[in-house]
């Protein structure tokens, strides 16, 4: 069945046993492996043109992988996508645009928009891909001054089901442009994207830490420091408990701590000054706030670069009160140490305002989000599952959805198991499977969070 797609695909074409198959398949999210039938890694654009349409021709369900960041619902069967060889950026500097290939990360859009002065909208992580984070919709460090990166996408570059490859804007396609961007992977195979870039070169942020033993009521402070925030502030507490081993930085062996992660847009001076009030909460263990070149962004989270096993989830909250810090810091101290990480991120400012033309992002009304992470090497991913689950039903009276770049899978059965309705608001979950249903009736993408095509209408 593979023989002609090896003559037209420039690339390699890999099935089980074949050498460098299983090598193929590893992604930076060790936990879950896709396991297809078939590997196209693709070496030029149209690699993906010609694979798309073997898998459409014989009827294979289509995944895609760049980095492995953000793997969910692995492949059993079917036919993968490596996009990881297609990368390579573009900066245009006078328009403040950057086109970027399919599997390029963040690091190297990053590194070439800074020689003139500008940067991407990208998260905490510098080593993922930029394409599955912008699909997404894409939280980033500078969120609340600038909005969602699927917010600042100019065109897209796609490989629809039917296997035509075409150039998608607001202007050629209106309906597949909203919903490419936020609705993940479930619309096309993306081979480029041209973003929009923002005209920062430095931020004042870096990250608090403090034990959570000397200051055990850290985030009610964070959560009334947040309060009148300026928009060009953006941040976010996350809890977690240390083991005491020596792999751990000397300074958290064994502690429970808070670490508060800052970014701040605008005129530094101003910066420390809004960051006042938060260091004056009590004792540190670190404090790495400082002004810093946009390039060492990465140090706010300082996320682990190596390849791990790891489950996660999340939910979006209207409301941050008192009750909801409450809650994340009793879920944070029932933890054993090394168990789990639980973030809440600010939200609000920018992130509240639809862009023209708009997209299928949604919950923007939403003022925080709270994420629970867990390491699974050596653990039992259905406990995990079980821990998250008790977590976000504990927050439950504040939910108005979830957010799709931080679900991790981590369900016992796969996340294919779990709904993913709640990721849009519900109008535009109804409009992404009309529109699946237009461009992907067999539903040949559903191995990510799908989107199912709407049933077809009878006359």
């Amino acid at each position: 069945m593979s023989a002609g797609l090896r003559t037209r695909v420039r690339g390699a074409v890999l099935a089980p046993g074949d050498e460098g198959f299983d090598t193929g398949l590893a992604g930076f999210q060790t936990a879950y492996r896709h396991r297809p039938s078939l590997l196209v890694r693709a070496a030029v654009p149209q690699d993906v043109t010609e694979a798309v349409r073997h898998a459409a021709a014989h009827a294979l369900p289509i995944a895609v992988q760049a980095t492995g960041h953000g793997l969910t619902v692995p492949a059993e069967g079917g036919l993968l996508i490596d996009t990881s060889a297609l990368s390579g950026v573009v900066v245009d500097a006078p328009a403040r645009t950057a086109r970027i290939a399919a599997g390029t990360r963040v690091a190297e859009v990053i590194h070439a928009a800074a020689r003139y002065g500008l940067a991407p909208l990208n998260g905490s992580s510098t080593d993922v891909g930029v394409v599955g984070y912008v699909l997404g919709g894409g939280l980033g460090l500078l969120a609340r001054a600038f909005g969602y990166a699927a917010d600042h996408v100019r065109s897209l570059d796609v490989v629809t089901p039917d296997g035509r490859s075409r150039r998608v804007t607001a202007d050629s396609d209106p309906e597949l442009f909203w919903g490419l961007r936020g609705g993940g992977g479930n619309l096309g195979v993306v081979t480029g994207m041209e973003i929009g870039l923002v005209p920062v070169s430095s931020l004042y942020g870096g990250d608090i830490a403090f034990d959570t033993e000397r200051v055990p009521h850290l985030p009610e402070v964070y959560r009334q420091w947040t309060i009148g925030l300026p928009d060009a502030l953006t941040s976010s507490v996350s809890l977690a408990a240390y083991p005491d081993l020596p792999l751990v930085p000397a300074g958290l062996r064994g502690r429970r701590v808070a670490h508060v992660r800052v970014a701040h847009h605008g005129d530094p001076r101003r910066g420390a000054e809004l960051v006042a009030p938060l260091r004056a909460a009590g004792p540190a263990l670190s404090d790495t706030v400082a002004v810093m070149p946009y390039t060492e962004c990465g140090s706010i989270h300082s996320d682990p670069p190596r390849p791990h096993a790891y489950a996660g989830d999340n939910v979006v909250l209207r409301g941050f009160d008192a009750k909801v810090a409450d809650v994340v810091l009793e879920a944070a101290r029932a933890e054993a140490p090394g168990r789990r990480v639980i973030d809440i991120r600010h939200l609000g400012g920018a992130l509240r305002r639809a862009p023209d033309p708009p997209n299928a992002v949604g919950h923007r009304d939403a003022d925080c989000l709270v994420r629970i992470l867990s390491p699974l090497a050596g653990a039992d991913p259905g406990r995990a599952h079980a821990a998250h689950r008790a977590l976000l039903d504990a927050l439950a009276p504040w939910r108005v959805g979830r957010f799709p770049n931080f679900v991790y899978g981590g369900h016992p059965g796969g996340a294919a198991d779990e709904p993913v309705d709640d990721l849009w608001e519900p109008a535009d979950h109804r409009r992404l499977t009309r529109l699946k249903a237009r461009v992907d009736p067999a539903n040949l993408l559903r191995h990510n969070l799908n989107v199912p095509p709407a049933p077809a209408e009878r006359g």
